[in-house]
């Protein structure tokens, strides 16, 4: 998969970031989300390599990055620490601005990268989400039924990831497989390796983490920008299934609006894993919307 993408690991502070780069032109990032790695971009990044300079790191607790203690409050796993990965890569790699396409967990990255860091970040296009803050405090019993992993996950330990540890393989089916288009969206080559990451030592403990944090944390650093009046600067464009949870238990649109001062999007007619679901649907709206030169 992504043949002929160059495969490279950097450093920080102690934590191993597994990056894959290709292409050439204006710099685009590209996040994944959960349970998956940057090989969820496999049907579209060949294409995008052609106009950008495409970079695609595993997120830390995912892939083959690494996987460091939680501590307390999982601050490891904050959105905020996580966007210090993405914002060191890019400058390793010599891209002080850039342009940000991102998936469920990985769009709750670009999102808090791009509040953190607004001078870094260009542009953004999300998939698959409504802002953090507002989807907890907004959930309803259709949304916890859809998203039980979120309710789960955050559960004191050591239970979750004692179960998840114990079946990685089922985890990761039981998670995509219950969505609108089932385990058959997926390419056979990265559903595997999906699963191989999932089984990697420490994985169950970080995704643990991740949701804690999202749980925790993020909502205190989302409350505390909230209270600032601190909005995206950014043009903002999302993208959900209509398929889709997100779509079906909030008003995705009204939500951005209320956090972005520059949104647009739609529904699309998928479900929630869009990049596989509808690659050329979404390699099209990533060429309308990014810029391929500076």
């Amino acid at each position: 998969m992504l043949q002929g993408f160059e495969r490279l690991t950097l450093q920080r502070d102690g934590v191993a970031l597994n990056v894959r780069r290709a292409g050439q032109g204006a710099p685009l990032l590209l996040l994944h989300g959960h349970p998956q790695t940057h090989a969820m971009w496999h049907r579209v990044a060949p294409a995008l390599a052609e106009h950008f300079a495409l970079v695609l790191p595993d997120l830390r607790g995912y892939g083959d990055s690494g996987r460091p203690p939680a501590g307390d409050a999982s601050t490891a796993y904050s959105k905020r620490e996580m966007a210090l990965d993405a914002m060191h890569v890019m400058r390793e790699l010599g891209h002080e601005s850039f342009q940000v396409l991102a998936h469920d967990r990985g769009a709750r990255v670009a999102h808090r990268l791009a509040l953190d860091h607004p001078r870094a970040v260009e542009r953004l296009l999300l998939l698959d989400i409504a802002p953090t803050l507002a989807m907890y405090r907004n959930t309803s019993e259709a949304f916890a039924r859809a998203y039980w992993h979120w309710f789960f996950l955050i559960q004191p330990g050591p239970l979750p990831e004692a179960l998840i540890a114990s079946d990685p393989v089922r985890y990761v089916r039981s998670v995509m497989g219950a969505r609108h288009a089932g385990l058959a969206a997926f390419a056979p080559q990265a559903l595997a390796e999906y699963e191989r990451c999932a089984a990697l030592p420490g994985t169950a403990a970080s995704v643990v983490a991740d949701y804690r944090a999202s749980a925790g944390i993020d909502l205190a650093h989302d409350q505390a920008d909230a209270d600032a009046g601190r909005r995206l600067a950014q043009p903002l464009r999302v993208l959900w299934g209509e398929h889709g949870a997100v779509g079906r238990c909030f008003d995705v649109p009204a939500l951005w609006r209320a956090a972005a001062d520059d949104f647009t999007g739609r529904s699309v007619p998928c479900g929630h894993y869009i990049a596989e679901e509808a690659p050329a649907l979404l390699l099209d709206e990533s060429l309308a919307f990014f810029r391929s030169t500076k």
